[in-house]
């Protein structure tokens, strides 16, 4: 029993010491924090401005800021006093993200000597050993006198614990402080673990002429670390940065019943070549927490519905025959942001979602597509999938080389037909859309068509309800 009391006040004399070590540092946890702004930026980027009030002593600090990002870059920190101007000269930082857990501690002591408890089964007596530890990765091997052990056959007790092995991350600054007293204190880093993206809910009208449109700002935090009643703010855009590799960032999809409930909150402006969108309000983003914040509303947005059927250049450098029966016809809205279509915002590049309410009411969703970057005066094109009542066939009906002994000067004349076919109650407009290579002219043409652009001729071709209609042209290609 005087042995195990020893041991006990040994061990626990050890702890003091250790305790007392740490307690030379000057420690700053949340407690101190006035003020904390986070800007988020694209790509799993943010720059995090954290205001402390914090009573320093003169001479040598150690200061340890505690519960700042787990992510954070350590070399993009910057210290400064609000209040204290040139006293304060920064001499060296360190990080601690080494986080204490029993199988870090059991790392750290890996070569040197703890106590091995066991407990009798039948008198409940404790007896000690000193062991030292061999190994403590894939399970623990032990050196209990002449003998060695494992699978921890008791409980271990460590005299101490590392002075690199933090609970929390925590910033460690080394300064030299030339007047006591306290100080506003503002740490600036760039971090990583927090990242934002735009997401949109979009409902059509029953006559597809216009949408309701709603958009999120959902946050992810990663960074290990909370920060309450934070100022946010968000920057879209594409900011070069030097990085050795792009992290993934996991897919949240939005809930249709959260759009009804939202208001906007987020002011735009520019900022440099980029836009910044801040939150009119305090809000306090948790470690290991997907947010939503309202970004915008806008009703009764005018669109513009298309059916497209989309062509391919190889038609028209060799001879085919059938070139496909039913044929995907795509389905397209798009709609200009613009003030005069009651938008007007630039718009975070993000996933635009949409839906319809079928003859009960019931919203059903009815396809999604994804928006880059889009500033104020340019049109929003969306694809929403393919129609299942408009369908297509295509088919060479001529095919004949008119000269050319290289692939350089080749000239081919050929000729097709495409068959477009409406099982619909209503008649469509089908956009033909036929990407043609080289020098090219239309010879014939059973409908007037567009030259769109140096590769690709356009033709609207009325489809009636219940039936069909035939386009025929004649193409000369020259290489």
């Amino acid at each position: 029993m005087k042995k195990q009391i020893l041991i006990l006040s040994v061990v626990a004399c050890q702890v003091l010491l250790n305790l007392k070590a740490r307690a030379e540092e000057t420690v700053s946890t949340l407690d101190d924090q006035q003020e904390v702004a986070v800007t988020i930026y694209n790509e799993d980027l943010a720059l995090v401005r954290d205001l402390r009030q914090v009573t320093l002593p003169k001479g040598h600090v150690s200061l340890a800021l505690r519960e700042v990002s787990a992510k954070i870059r350590p070399e993009t920190a910057l210290l400064r006093s609000l209040n204290a101007g040139n006293r304060l000269t920064i001499l060296e930082q360190n990080f601690d993200f080494d986080l204490l857990t029993p199988g870090k501690l059991l790392e750290k002591y890996v070569g040197r000597e703890v106590q091995l408890v066991r407990t009798h089964p039948e008198t409940g007596e404790d007896r000690f050993e000193t062991a030292r530890v061999l190994a403590a990765s894939n399970g623990v091997v032990l050196q209990v006198g002449d003998r060695i052990e494992t699978g921890v056959p008791g409980r271990l007790v460590f005299p101490s614990v590392p002075e690199n092995l933090r609970d929390r991350p925590t910033l460690v600054i080394d300064l030299e402080n030339r007047g006591a007293g306290h100080q506003e204190l503002e740490l600036s880093y760039l971090t990583g673990g927090l990242s934002w993206r735009a997401d949109y809910v979009a409902e059509l009208s029953p006559d597809d002429s216009s949408i309701d449109l709603s958009g999120w700002v959902t946050l992810t935090n990663q960074s290990g670390t909370t920060y309450p009643d934070a100022l946010l703010q968000l920057v879209a855009g594409d900011v070069n940065r030097v990085r050795d590799q792009m992290r993934m960032r996991r897919d949240v999809m939005l809930e249709k019943s959260m759009v009804q409930a939202a208001a906007p909150q987020m002011q735009e402006e520019s900022l440099f070549e980029y836009h910044l969108y801040t939150l009119q309000r305090p809000t306090t983003i948790r470690d290991n927490q997907t947010k939503q914040v309202s970004l915008l509303n806008a009703a009764e947005v005018p669109v513009a519905k298309e059916f497209r059927l989309q062509g391919s250049p190889q038609y028209y450098r060799s001879q085919y025959g059938d070139l496909g029966q039913k044929l995907k016809v795509g389905v397209f809205v798009e709609f200009e942001n613009r003030k005069q279509a009651r938008l007007g915002m630039p718009l975070p590049k993000g996933v635009v979602r949409v839906y319809k309410q079928d003859s009960d009411g019931r919203p059903q969703f009815v396809g999604e597509d994804r928006i880059d970057h889009t500033p104020e005066n340019e049109s929003v094109r969306l694809k929403l999938g393919d129609a299942f009542d408009v369908t297509a066939s295509r088919k060479q009906t001529d095919f004949r080389k008119l000269g050319g002994d290289s692939r350089y000067n080749y000239r081919f004349e050929s000729a097709y037909e495409i068959v477009l076919k409406n099982a619909k109650q209503e008649a469509v407009t089908v956009t033909v859309a036929e990407p043609v290579p080289g020098d090219w002219r239309i010879l014939q043409e059973s409908h007037p068509h567009e030259k769109a652009a140096a590769d690709t001729a356009l033709w609207k071709i009325e489809v009636p309800a219940k039936g069909m209609t035939v386009l025929d042209y004649r193409v000369e290609v020259k290489y």
